[in-house]
């Protein structure tokens, strides 16, 4: 279970779920005003998709305190639970630059192992700000040709601005850049960072023995010193 997070006794991050599917429109109008700011375009959605993944339990929104919407952001599965990808992530304007947007992320990255652990999770955007958040989680950048080759993934591009380009060169070039998190290769990465520790483990093993036997070599006054001043220094 994911538990509610309060932030800064400021704001809420949650799970939504049906008490929040008022604050479908609202979203999805902040959606497409921002994208419009941006002048680079997001894929749209509908506030009926919003609501279903609220209904879901796939969607993470923070809120302050007393009750105002402060941030978004939901889960889509492809190809049968291989892919997620945490998308529409949209903070309020009154609330960007306050790091809501990387508790908001965080808890969607906690939803999505939660829900799916063996899925890779992936991402594509424009804002420097979300690949920061992404690389803080472990997201590794990775080419479009590693992302879900499902049409239906790329549907959602459609309404994109940029939709042209992607089209243009085979889905192998956008201004978009795809982000991705492995659970097998973080795997590896800890087994390695194991293996290292096991490694500089029998090096200090074979240097304290090397040690043992220079000290065993001098008088034992001399002895008794350098232990006082090795005593004195982990001290």
């Amino acid at each position: 279970m994911i538990k509610p997070e309060v932030v800064n006794d400021l704001y809420i991050v949650q799970v939504a779920n049906e008490d929040h599917l008022r604050l479908a429109e609202t979203i999805c109008r902040e959606m497409e005003e921002s994208a419009k700011a941006r002048g680079t375009g997001i894929a749209k959605r509908s506030p009926i998709y919003v609501m279903e993944k609220m209904l879901e339990g796939k969607a993470i929104v923070a809120m302050t305190l007393s009750g105002e919407w402060v941030g978004f952001c939901y889960i889509e599965t492809w190809e049968h639970g291989k892919f997620v990808a945490n998308s529409g992530l949209i903070v309020h304007p009154d609330y960007r630059k306050s790091g809501i947007a990387t508790r908001i992320k965080a808890k969607a990255f906690e939803l999505s192992r939660a829900m799916f652990p063996t899925a890779k999770i992936i991402g594509i955007t424009t804002s420097l700000a979300v690949m920061k958040i992404n690389s803080d989680l472990g997201y590794q950048p990775v080419t479009l040709s590693e992302l879900p080759a499902d049409d239906a993934f790329w549907k959602g591009c459609q309404t994109c601005a940029n939709f042209d380009i992607l089209t243009r060169t085979n889905r192998k070039h956008c201004l978009c850049t795809g982000m991705q998190y492995d659970p097998e290769e973080h795997k590896k990465e800890l087994k390695d960072e194991k293996w290292n520790f096991l490694k500089e483990s029998s090096l200090y093993e074979r240097w304290m023995r090397i040690k043992k036997r220079i000290l065993m070599r001098i008088s034992p006054s001399e002895r008794t010193r350098l232990r006082r001043e090795h005593e004195l220094e982990t001290a």
